[in-house]
């Protein structure tokens, strides 16, 4: 995995070099795929970690240490990073 981030970064000082020594200039993805990319990204962090969540909420409700009420409130909560990656979308240039 690091060994990926790293080829990512390097590419990316390349064509950062590139533009500015006389280059294309252009963005490597578009802006629409550039927005996808990241709500994406985002829609599967909160499913990881609703993943686990998920699962202790569960377990609690089992054996009778928490309400319903906040099980769901603790299981919704990752949403809120898709909500923003959303706002963002909409609100940014």
């Amino acid at each position: 995995m690091t060994l990926a981030l790293n080829s990512l970064a390097e590419n990316a000082v390349a064509l950062q070099e590139n533009a500015t020594a006389g280059g294309s200039g252009g963005p490597a993805i578009e802006r629409g795929a550039a927005a996808a990319l990241g709500i994406g990204l985002a829609a599967i962090g909160a499913g990881y970690a609703e993943r686990a969540i998920g699962a202790s909420v569960v377990g609690a409700l089992a054996e009778d240490s928490i309400s319903p009420g906040i099980g769901i409130l603790l299981t919704v909560l990752p949403e809120t990073l898709v909500i923003f990656a959303l706002v963002a979308l909409f609100v940014g240039p």
